[in-house]
């Protein structure tokens, strides 16, 4: 498996993963949300706030994996949301995902990010090192539908403690329709 940074050359196909993956999953109209959110990232978030990570296997995408800054007024630490992750329907259940995100992670580890958080299912982002934080330890920048979703770790030799708010998202994700 081969990784790579570069989104612009590959923004559409990229795009065109994650809308194909969450229509499968999720059905078209969630697939349609994401794949927008995706293009979105990609043409609108400044360089500085935006990671993307995609996985190759034999030249064809696999995977791919957003992670934004969020901004928290009173708190000095950086902190960098994981959202979204997906991998090709027929790479599914072999670890890709997994492994694009541990790769994802220790990129921003040696980066010097403090904190990852994630919006996602807590049996699975575990393996990967996140645990439930609370709402009030965590602030979400817009109101959360599923709150024990909201999920984060450290990615320093610092325990994971309260930050503080309010928070702020890249422009993309401040829609409550992803929340």
């Amino acid at each position: 498996m081969d990784y790579s940074t570069d989104y612009t050359t590959h923004a559409e196909a990229i795009a065109a993963l994650f809308e194909a993956t969450f229509s499968a999953s999720e059905g078209t109209e969630e697939g349609a949300l994401i794949g927008a959110l995706a293009r979105r990232l990609i043409a609108e978030t400044p360089a500085e706030d935006l990671r993307v990570f995609t996985a190759w296997e034999d030249g064809a995408l696999v995977g791919g994996i957003f992670f934004t800054r969020l901004t928290y007024a009173s708190d000095p630490r950086t902190v960098f949301l994981m959202a979204p992750v997906a991998v090709a329907t027929a790479h599914q259940g072999k670890g890709v995902g997994q492994r694009l995100i541990m790769h994802g992670l220790d990129a921003l580890r040696q980066e010097g990010v403090d904190i990852a958080v994630t919006y996602g299912d807590p049996a699975f982002y575990g393996r990967v090192g996140f645990e439930p934080f609370s709402e009030a330890d965590l602030p979400a920048p817009q109101p959360l539908n599923q709150p024990q979703g909201w999920i984060a770790q450290s990615l320093t030799d610092a325990p994971l403690t309260p930050v503080r708010g309010p928070a702020r998202c890249v422009a993309a994700f401040d829609d409550p329709a992803l929340w």
